[in-house]
């Protein structure tokens, strides 16, 4: 069993009554609920800053599947790097465009150059990468 250990914290009254909204608007059960969260994901971005940190994340792009070439470019850098991506999903958004989310595990920092190549690729209309911790 985890053990709690209990701490207290001033804030000012303005502050205070905008995360209480905060904790409501989100759902979560109560403050302490709501800060461990927030510490939890601050902690989890400062360890994949760390240039060797082994890290999980997605990469999700949207692009018009039309585009010379884009396919192919975009699979081709997959390939260059599939020792980072685990897995891939292809979504047909419209008769124009798709969506596609890459699994990635790996170094922080190949997983951000894989990103950038993706997203930075002519033809991509938007895309972003979420980094989280392999849970170690």
């Amino acid at each position: 069993m985890e053990r709690v250990t209990r701490f207290g914290v001033s804030l000012d009254s303005e502050l205070l009554d905008r995360f209480d909204k905060f904790v409501k608007r989100k759902g979560y059960a109560n403050r302490s609920k709501a800060i461990e969260s927030i510490i939890r994901d601050y902690l989890i971005q400062s360890e994949w800053e760390m240039e060797e940190k082994e890290v999980a994340g997605t990469i999700t792009m949207v692009y018009n599947h039309e585009k010379t070439d884009l396919v192919d470019i975009l699979t081709d850098i997959q390939h260059q790097h599939r020792d980072l991506v685990v897995s891939s999903m292809h979504v047909h958004l419209d008769e124009h465009n798709c969506l596609e989310v890459l699994a990635t595990r790996g170094k922080s920092s190949d997983i951000r150059e894989i990103a950038d190549k993706l997203i930075c690729t002519k033809g991509v209309k938007h895309g972003k990468l979420i980094i989280t911790t392999t849970g170690h």
